[in-house]
């Protein structure tokens, strides 16, 4: 018997419809999307690797899909008992991929995969690409190893992956870590190295039922940047916020002033860095402050962490320890 496989479509450029072969630009903004239906028809060798069903659950494109749509997804994974494929626009592809990968209480693969190309255009990735995320949650090997992502036939843990390029079909990458595996050329689906923080059923992140998130935002320093923004932000009084700063945590002095009445005022303040590579290291003077550091996770993702660990907690050295165990 062939595995199961469900396919949850969201829209993206994987669906995209463009107005000619050569449009490689055009298609976001038709807002015509080809249906699951019509993406396994484009690969009718899919049905040789698993049953196939799907379903779409959004057709957008990824600039759209947030909290609320992260917690749709979750509920539709949570009610399929399949291995999963979420088909998914690249530009928030690795944000839905990390908050399933904390969240998802199941063992089973749940593989998310996206194009750089339209379906309709010259050289497309968009086949392959879902070919491959079928062959990859078909395979028992991608159980219980967290969500995955593949493109362009690369194997990506969700907490590590991240976008780099806006066009080339190789922009997806883990930037110290590398790929775990490849679904390589000759069909077969290799591993070669494992995650090692806790994903899944091993977090405490249990958001089944949930309506909404606690709020966290975004704030980047820049050179010369003071605290307006920052202070502006405290007043408004969100969940938590994520400063992110240069290299490995550092921040102009007005910018983390502002950041310390913040957190004064009793709003989680967690501090990343702009930089591609490395960790935000914890220091006397950032303990003082009440700050939380991000340890090497990218800021958007910090962001995700923070906003599920104030589902359970506001305390500043249980919500550190999180950001160093997920």
């Amino acid at each position: 018997m062939l595995p199961k496989v469900h396919i949850l479509g969201t829209g993206g450029s994987i669906s995209g419809i463009g107005p000619h072969r050569l449009d490689y630009t055009l298609y976001p903004e038709s807002g015509k999307k080809l249906t699951i239906e019509q993406l396994l028809a484009r690969i009718p060798e899919a049905r040789e690797l698993a049953e196939l069903s799907g379903e779409d659950v959004l057709q957008v494109g990824s600039p759209s899909i947030g909290p609320a749509e992260w917690l749709q997804l979750l509920q539709r994974i949570e009610t399929t008992p399949a291995a999963i494929v979420i088909t998914h626009g690249t530009a928030t592809l690795e944000e839905t991929a990390y908050f399933l990968h904390l969240t998802v209480k199941s063992g089973r693969p749940v593989v998310i995969t996206g194009a750089m190309r339209p379906p309709t255009s010259v050289g497309t990735d968009a086949d392959l690409n879902l070919l491959d995320a079928i062959r990859l949650a078909a395979a028992p090997e991608a159980a219980g190893r967290g969500v995955l992502t593949i493109l362009n036939n690369e194997i990506q843990s969700a907490r590590d992956v991240t976008k780099s390029n806006a066009f080339r079909v190789d922009t997806f990458g883990s930037r110290d870590f590398g790929v775990l595996g490849y679904v390589d050329s000759d069909a077969r689906v290799l591993f070669y190295r494992s995650v090692t923080r806790a994903h899944t059923t091993a977090t405490p992140f249990d958001v089944r039922g949930r309506k909404d998130l606690p709020r966290v935002d975004i704030v980047h320093a820049y050179a010369g940047a003071d605290g307006v923004l920052v202070d502006a932000l405290t007043e408004r009084r969100p969940a938590g916020m994520v400063l992110v700063g240069f290299g490995g945590g550092s921040f102009p002095t007005a910018f983390l002033d502002a950041g310390k009445r913040a957190v004064q005022a009793g709003i989680p303040v967690v501090l990343a860095t702009r930089s591609w590579n490395g960790r935000v290291v914890a220091t006397p003077s950032k303990d003082a402050g009440g700050f939380i550091v991000c340890d090497d996770l990218m800021p958007q993702k910090a962001r995700i962490l923070l906003m599920l660990a104030l589902t359970l907690t506001q305390e500043r050295a249980a919500i550190q320890k999180m950001f160093y165990e997920y």
